[in-house]
Formats: C-alpha cells, structure tokens, sequence
C-alpha cells in the first residue's frame, strides 16, 4: 500500500486504523473518508458517502488512491431494527467500493465477521471453509460480501482482500451497536463507577481480539505475497474466547470491588448463540503469518491502565 481510502473512518476501527495507517505510511499517504463533516482526529479528510459510486472514483482519482479499506457499515444489533439501510450501505456501498476499485486498479479489503456463521456452523474452531448460513441480515451482508469481493476478483482481477473479525475491544472509539459492544462497555464502567450491568449471558462464549492485534492484521493482509493468498476473502483470525464472566474475573484481579450482574438482552443473546465460540485461523497463519500478540489477560491489564490513566 502506498496511498490509502479510509471508508468509514469515524467508527470503531477507523478511528484508530487511520492513526495506525498514518504511523506506518506517513500522514500524507492516508485519506480519510465519512458522510459528515469532522472527524475525530488529525487526517486528510474527503465527506464521502459510498451510496455514490461517482463520489468514490473522484475521490480515488483525486489523491492517487492504490488501495482502499472499507470500513463504512452498519453492525449487527442495529442491523436487527433497520434491515433495509443496513443492506443500503453493507452491500451497495461495497458494491460501490468494487466498481470504483475495477475502473481505478485499487485494491480493497474489506472485514467480515464472525457473524457470516451460523447456528449450523460448529461453534468450535470453526473452520476457514465450513456451511455459513447465518440468521442476521448483518450476517447474511457479510457471507454476501465475501462471495462478491471473490467474484470481482475472479472475474475482473480486483485485488481484494479481507478477514472475519471477531469481537473487537478497544480504549479509543466505543463500539457502535453491535452484539459484542458488552466487552468494551465493561472496562469503562469498572473504572467509572465499579459495576456493570451486562445484556448478554454469563456463560455466552465468543471470539474476541484487542484493537491493536485488529490493526496489526490489516496491514499484515494487505502487504502480504499475493500468491499464497488462497482464499483472501475471508480468513479467519483470532486471539481470545471468554465468556462475559470469565472477563468479569480477570478484571476483578485489578479491580477487586467490581461487582456484575445481567441484564440479559434476547435479541443480542439470540445472535450471540448463533456465531461462534472460537475460531480456527490456521490458514492465515499458514499463508500470511497471522499471530495475535495480546491474550485476555495482557489485553485486560492493558485496557485498565490506559482507562485508568484517563480517569485520574
């Protein structure tokens, strides 16, 4: 990558992955992008809404993009209450994102999820390949996604490329309505009033990976050798699987006085129980070296610190 389009770049992974980028690729060499006005932090920014497929090939065509992260999309739980916009902007916006990749010679990744399973798939160590017939229309976006991204590569030769993220915690940007938004919630309540009121079950186990092991693999993906790419979208990845009471523990380590109870919310338990309990990355590992740095733990005493530093 040399010169890079950040869709969506106010939300939970953007936010940090534009820093990220910047620190890599030099400040100059990422472009940021978003349907308002501000953003956050100190970019290069273009107000972009991916709904205009014309938007996107001028802003391409305008700073000399090569390669495009398409983060822009509406999660999980909020994609439960409005199905329609979030087909709108999960699917049209990367179909959008292809096309304008298919006239500029762009690359583009583009990040799955661990919601493109279903309850038929096994919860455990998931396979890279395996059924994948999930219940959500967020799901069912991200299963559509993969095989699209596939074809514009096989059909029209776009270089595209893409992981399925697990639940993902971070200390910069709160999540933004998705079902695992409990285990960054959690931190911030530790710190800010000792308690946490959790919607999902205490035995709900899922996938997780701390934000900079997320930013880590983008970057990893996209500079890899295309030619031991076999499956490019998308690979599993992985870090952690707890339960939100195995969290609850490892936080009272530092926290004893931390005290949770459930509140438990059916829409977002019933999505939980369908995606699965861990994943086997085996073939990122194998074809693009693939190794998270940060367990429950190591994540956990890092998030305390920072979110503490912050309260003093």
């Amino acid at each position: 990558m040399k010169k890079i389009l950040i869709t969506g770049a106010s939300g939970q992974i953007g936010t940090e992955l534009t820093t990220y980028l910047q620190s890599v690729y030099g400040h100059d060499q990422v472009v940021a992008s978003g349907r308002h006005d501000d953003i956050r932090h100190h970019a290069i920014y273009e107000k972009l809404d991916v709904l205009s497929a014309v938007q996107l090939i001028e802003v391409i065509r305008k700073h000399q993009i090569d390669s495009v992260i398409h983060l822009a999309a509406i999660l999980s739980a909020q994609g439960e209450k409005n199905p329609e916009a979030l087909w709108q902007i999960n699917m049209n916006g990367l179909y959008n994102v292809l096309e304008a990749a298919k006239e500029t010679s762009a690359a583009v990744f583009t990040p799955s999820s661990i919601a493109a399973f279903g309850p038929e798939t096994p919860l455990d160590h998931t396979p890279q390949l395996t059924i994948q017939r999930p219940r959500t229309i967020y799901g069912i976006s991200k299963v559509a996604g993969e095989l699209l991204c596939d074809y514009y590569h096989h059909h029209f030769g776009v270089d595209t490329r893409g992981v399925r993220f697990p639940g993902l915690i971070s200390h910069e940007a709160l999540p933004g309505g998705g079902t695992t938004d409990y285990a960054v919630h959690i931190f911030y309540k530790a710190i800010e009033t000792g308690q946490f009121s959790c919607d999902l079950g205490p035995e709900t186990f899922l996938d997780m990976m701390y934000m900079p092991d997320a930013l880590r693999a983008v970057v990893e993906l996209m500079e890899a050798d295309p030619a031991k790419l076999q499956h490019r979208n998308a690979y599993n990845i992985s870090a952690m699987s707890f339960s939100p009471s195995q969290l609850a523990k490892e936080i009272q380590k530092h926290l004893p006085e931390f005290r949770m109870d459930y509140d438990v919310n059916p829409v977002k338990q019933a999505i939980a129980d369908s995606w699965p309990n861990s994943l086997d990355d085996s073939c990122a590992r194998a074809q693009w070296g693939w190794r998270p740095e940060y367990d429950l733990s190591a994540m956990t005493t890092h998030m305390l610190k920072v979110l503490g530093s912050r309260s003093r």
